[in-house]
This record gives C-alpha cells, sequence and structure tokens, in this order.
C-alpha cells in the first residue's frame, strides 16, 4: 500500500488514497492510524488521512487522530488534503469543495505555474452555542466562563469550528504547566465530547500566538481549526480585530472572521516524502 506525507506547518498527516481503488474490507483505519502514527514503531504523525469519492462534494476526507478517534475536522489536514487531491488529478477545479464530518468546506488554491504555493479554506461559520459545542453550560454562548482544574482556575471561551475548542487567554507561558493542564482539560467534564485546548497569548490586536493541546493527538506544531476558535473568541472577548495574524509553533496562520460570519483561514500545505507499507506495518 503506498503512502503519502504531508505537513501543515508542521501539524503532520499519513495520506492513504481510496479516491479510485476501495479499501479492503478488513482495514480497520482506527488501528491503522494508531500504528502509523507512532514515532518510534511507525511513520509517524499527528494523524490519517484517508482519500475518497463522494457523492456530495468533489472528494471526502476522513481524518483518524494518533490515538484511533475520528474528529469532525482538521484545518490543516484539509489543506494538505486539498493541495493532494489537485496534484493528483483526482479533482481539477478550484476552488474544490471536500466532504468532511463537520459539513462540505469550498478551498481556494493558489496556484503559481503547477505548483500549489497555499490554501484558502472557508471554515464556515463558528458554532457558538454551548449544546452544539458541546459544552455543558446554559446560555446563548460561553464567553469568559470559569473552568476550575488541579487548584487553578481559568476563564475560558468555547468555540466550535465543527470540532470542540476551549480557548483560554493567558499572560506567558512559563508559569503555565502545559503538559498538565493540557491532558486535563480535554478531558473535564465540561466537555461531553472532550475538547481541543488553545491557550492565547494576545500580541496586538492584529496577533495572536497560540499553543495546543490537541484532542487525540496532545501537543502538536499546528492546528488549523484551533487557530480559527481562537480568532474567533479573541474578537468575542474584544481583544482583537477580525482579522489576524496567529503564530504557531510550526509558523503562521492568517485568519478572518468575515462580516459573512464566516472564518476564512490561508495557510500552506507541504509534501514530505511517499513510501510503501510493508506487510509488517499493516498486521
Amino acid at each position: 500500500m503506498e503512502i503519502v506525507k504531508m505537513h501543515g506547518l508542521g501539524n503532520d498527516f499519513v495520506f492513504i488514497d481510496h479516491f479510485v481503488s476501495a479499501p479492503a474490507e478488513t482495514l480497520d483505519y482506527p488501528e491503522l492510524s494508531r500504528k502509523l502514527c507512532h514515532r518510534q514503531f511507525g511513520v509517524g504523525g499527528d494523524g490519517l488521512i484517508v482519500v475518497l469519492p463522494s457523492e456530495k462534494a468533489d472528494a471526502r476526507m476522513r481524518i483518524f487522530n494518533s490515538d484511533g478517534s475520528e474528529p469532525e475536522m482538521c484545518g490543516n489536514g484539509i489543506r494538505c488534503f486539498a493541495r493532494y487531491i489537485y496534484d493528483q488529478g483526482h479533482v481539477t477545479k478550484n476552488p474544490l469543495q471536500v466532504e468532511t464530518l463537520a459539513g462540505i468546506l469550498t478551498l481556494h488554491l493558489t496556484v503559481e505555474g503547477d505548483k500549489v504555493t497555499g490554501v484558502r479554506v472557508d471554515m464556515g461559520e463558528p458554532i457558538l452555542k454551548p449544546e452544539q459545542v458541546p459544552v455543558l453550560i446554559l446560555g446563548e454562548s460561553v464567553v469568559g466562563a470559569k473552568l476550575s482544574m488541579d487548584g487553578q482556575e481559568f476563564e475560558f471561551t468555547a468555540v466550535s469550528m465543527g470540532n470542540p475548542h476551549c480557548v483560554i487567554f493567558v499572560e506567558d507561558y512559563e508559569t503555565l504547566d502545559f503538559e498538565r493542564m493540557g491532558p486535563a482539560i480535554e478531558k473535564h467534564p465540561l466537555f461531553p465530547r472532550k475538547t481541543n485546548v488553545e491557550f492565547i497569548i494576545v500580541n496586538s490586536t492584529k496577533e495572536l500566538t497560540m499553543k495546543v493541546w490537541e484532542r487525540g493527538s496532545g501537543p502538536t506544531l499546528a492546528c488549523g481549526t484551533g487557530a480559527c476558535a481562537s480568532a474567533v473568541a479573541a474578537v468575542l472577548n474584544g481583544k482583537t480585530e477580525r482579522s489576524v495574524t496567529v503564530h504557531l509553533p510550526g509558523g503562521d496562520l492568517q485568519i478572518e472572521w468575515g462580516e459573512d460570519n464566516r472564518v476564512y483561514m490561508t495557510g500552506p500545505a507541504a509534501y514530505v516524502f511517499k513510501g510503501v507499507l510493508l506487510e509488517d506495518t499493516l498486521n
């Protein structure tokens, strides 16, 4: 079985292409993701992305975290997905549409010559109603709510970009016990489907710095949906303008919460390598 590895700002994924050839009936994607994403015994990655045909859009993306769970969406992953299906000739349209568990998203490719140099994703409207995030707090939205964990209290804003996010604004990272607080908040009882956790420093009204603990993957170098959720949370808390640069450990994303209430994310998608899985990896 052939694979391709790609990354979006260091958020890395193993791709399996089943756009034309149907997967074997015995293929267990969650288990395969756990094996392939292991950084010592497998290829290494934050997730497995499966390329599939779609009856509703130009292509269908399924993504599995390194723990085998299947999230609704992945911002960095879908940029890589769009470049991959365009480069492979599976889809020649621009813009193109991709079916995900979070719905159908529209992506615009920046193409210079024959090379895709960037991808702009219409991420849709942010979801703020608590029951739809989901987060177990009553009200129209959750902005600046209190969350207690291990003797510490945080203020957080809950946003879904098709997947749940808990955005917490901090002054610095030196006093943050990220490795302890990240997984603890991910599994906090307030979040019935767990949550991604973003710790955000506000640099200015046009810039944010983000550190993320991803649901099902742990610390990653970038999270596209997290950057979108953080930009929305920053506006809701009166901290930034509606268009910001989000600095992540792996690089920068441009995020705009438009007046049409839709969030737009622009960033790169890069190849790492392609190869062939040996039988031992699949067993």
